[in-house]
């Protein structure tokens, strides 16, 4: 006969040092003719980058299947290199357009990028035990904001997770949430640039 044990294990977590430009190969953004759900992208004729980083200098695509607005966008150019996007904030790094996944969470707007961000970070929030395998300087659980991190704030902002789930499965402009509109929240430019060895 076997019996539960009296204390489950707490849920674990393992921070192995994921960044949020691991994210960006597919992001959520509302389309800037029609108001539904578009999707930005890295153009489809080309290869799979070698290294996620480069996400941030591929040309990317912004598709929306409900009105068929397309537009597309590259890196700027300065000198031999390549000036990449900086991730982060409530707009898209590439197009600069409001992200279809936010809503309003503990006073603040809760985001992510597409449905594999918000299941990393319900998988983060909701762990009882966090365990950290690398160094915290680009990591993305490192560097979220104290109030999602907080044991106090868990069931809640595991609900406004649970929103952008089911937010991901939207797609008429009727759908949008009421938090998806411009900020200018994005983040300060680090300056990356890429010296490319051949053509993209």
């Amino acid at each position: 006969m076997s019996s539960e044990p009296a204390h489950p294990e707490p849920v674990r977590h393992h921070d192995h040092g994921m960044w949020l430009v691991q994210f960006t190969d597919r992001v959520l953004v509302v389309c800037p003719r029609c108001g539904g759900r578009a999707l930005v992208a890295p153009r489809p004729d080309l290869p799979a980058p070698k290294y996620f980083s480069a996400l941030l200098f591929q040309p990317r695509r912004l598709t929306c299947g409900g009105c068929g607005a397309v537009a597309d966008w590259t890196a700027e150019q300065r000198g031999t290199g390549l000036v990449g996007a900086v991730p982060g904030g409530t707009e898209d790094p590439f197009f600069r357009r409001p992200l279809w996944l936010q809503t309003r969470c503990a006073g603040r707007i809760l985001w992510a990028y597409n449905e594999e961000h918000v299941d990393a970070l319900a998988a983060y929030v909701g762990a009882r035990l966090r365990e950290r395998h690398a160094s915290p300087t680009m990591a993305m659980f490192a560097r979220l904001p104290d109030w999602m991190k907080s044991a106090s704030r868990r069931d809640e902002v595991l609900a406004g997770l649970a929103t952008l789930r089911a937010l991901a499965d939207l797609s008429a402009p009727a759908d949008r949430s009421n938090a998806a509109h411009e900020r200018g929240d994005r983040p300060r430019h680090h300056g990356s640039v890429l010296f490319r060895g051949g053509p993209y």
